[in-house]
């Protein structure tokens, strides 16, 4: 067991080199550097830990308050012991961060390997139900679709190359730690993706508000569907509308659409029940 002084180092000076990659993390993120990302709270960081080793994910160094140390010791047991563990006080972690930093707990994880996008939509099992989205930029409907792929049984996320990063700071922690769990790749054009998909035999359904058949109409395939999403405001490009069949969520009038986190999740919710996954 890590305990102070065996395993477990004191940070006194937030300028201290040892800490760098978590200084002002509100302003710098490590999304898209090397493959590395920072990790908050504790759902997030026993998720990492649960996924060291196994080929995907690790952890590099651990920074917490001092305070959070008793809480976590189960976690930390899982670590493997040359991980650094830093501890410090609330005052020199929030000059660390850059803000006060209620969770009292980071940690600097990398990605090992990227996914093969190729070999994740080969591995598709049958039924399978897959996201794809187009255009997300925003960092809580990113963490938010990871998190409603996990619940609904989703087999993989697909993004196109004008996504956000899901391995931003924030959309991690508004998957918590889902997009450490479900599949994903990321690049290309939305148009590349589906046609793949479309190739591997999935059906593709558009979600839109002018879609031109209910949710609640789609009717199970035995080799998978594939809802995608697109911005909200702009929605998915004419290309796909046009190439691909559509799907509305229907609801009162008044209101131009969902976001995207939330559509997603009444479709998936929709779809998992038909393709009985839940």
């Amino acid at each position: 067991m890590r305990v102070e002084g065996n395993g477990l180092t004191r940070i006194e000076d937030p300028a201290d080199p040892r800490i760098a990659e978590f200084r002002d993390i509100k302003e710098r993120d490590l999304a898209g550097r090397q493959g590395r990302f920072i990790i908050e709270g504790t759902v997030v960081l026993r998720m990492t830990a649960a996924a060291h080793g196994a080929g995907s994910f690790e952890i590099e160094k651990i920074l917490l308050l001092e305070n959070r140390v008793e809480g976590v010791r189960d976690i930390l047991a899982d670590v493997p012991e040359d991980i650094p563990v830093y501890v410090a006080s609330g005052a020199v972690l929030d000059a660390i961060a850059g803000f006060h930093l209620h969770r009292g707990i980071l940690a600097l994880g990398r990605r090992v390997a990227e996914p093969d996008l190729d070999g994740l939509i080969d591995s598709l099992p049958d039924k399978a139900l897959v996201v794809a989205a187009c255009g997300i930029s925003n960092h809580d409907n990113i963490g938010g679709m990871f998190r409603n792929a996990a619940a609904f049984g989703a087999d993989a996320v697909l993004l196109d190359e004008t996504c956000c990063d899901p391995l931003y700071r924030k959309a991690l922690r508004v998957s918590v730690g889902s997009v450490l769990s479900v599949p994903y790749a990321r690049g290309g054009t939305i148009l590349s993706l589906l046609e793949r998909l479309t190739a591997r035999g999935l059906s593709i359904w558009a979600l839109s508000p002018s879609g031109t058949f209910d949710l609640r109409d789609i009717p199970a395939e035995r080799q998978g569907i594939t809802l995608v999403t697109g911005t909200e405001g702009e929605g998915l490009p004419d290309a796909v509308m046009k190439r691909f069949s559509t799907a509305r969520i229907s609801q009162r009038p008044g209101l131009d659409s969902l976001n995207a986190g939330m559509a997603t999740g009444i479709a998936l919710y929709e779809i998992a029940r038909i393709q009985q996954k839940i």
